[in-house]
């Protein structure tokens, strides 16, 4: 979860086999699982999609196939200024950096995914504005990501 410059809660999770979501957090709100979702269980049993409960909030962002989502994080920083207020998501499974745009309105759609070739569970932004990339390996790696 993380908060935009706009103090909206953004929620970013795993789906079952497909799915993985971004969400608008909002009061009273309920998103579905496992009710609903863009996917199915990993038995092959099918979930309803979302599209069959008015009642049931449905996400703003879908992935189908899925990201994995490592963390979500807003950029604030200097070193990429057109990113400002876009968000961040590490990608697991696909090893990627996905970069989402907001329309202020409760809207989002992703911008640009960029394959890094490791799995990425933690992104932060460093004081200079650089990216911090943490690798899920048995290994592990911190990355500083700078433009080129």
């Amino acid at each position: 979860m993380a908060f935009a410059p706009d103090g909206r809660l953004w929620e970013l999770e795993h789906g079952p086999k497909g799915g993985d979501e971004l969400n608008l957090i909002e009061p009273g709100k309920n998103y579905g699982w496992p009710l609903v979702s863009y996917a199915t269980n990993y038995n092959g049993v099918p979930i309803p999609s979302p599209d069959t409960r008015s009642d049931l909030t449905k996400p703003v962002i879908y992935w189908t196939p899925v990201i994995a989502p490592g963390n979500l994080v807003f950029y604030n920083g200097s070193m990429f200024s057109q990113w400002k207020g876009s968000a961040l998501a590490g990608g697991l499974a696909s090893m990627s950096i996905t970069r989402i745009v907001f329309d202020g309105k409760g809207g989002a759609k992703p911008a640009e995914r960029w394959d890094v070739g490791h799995r990425v569970r933690d992104i932060e932004v460093a004081p200079d504005g650089a990216l911090w990339m943490l690798e899920d390996s048995r290994t592990g790696g911190v990355f500083r990501v700078t433009p080129k």
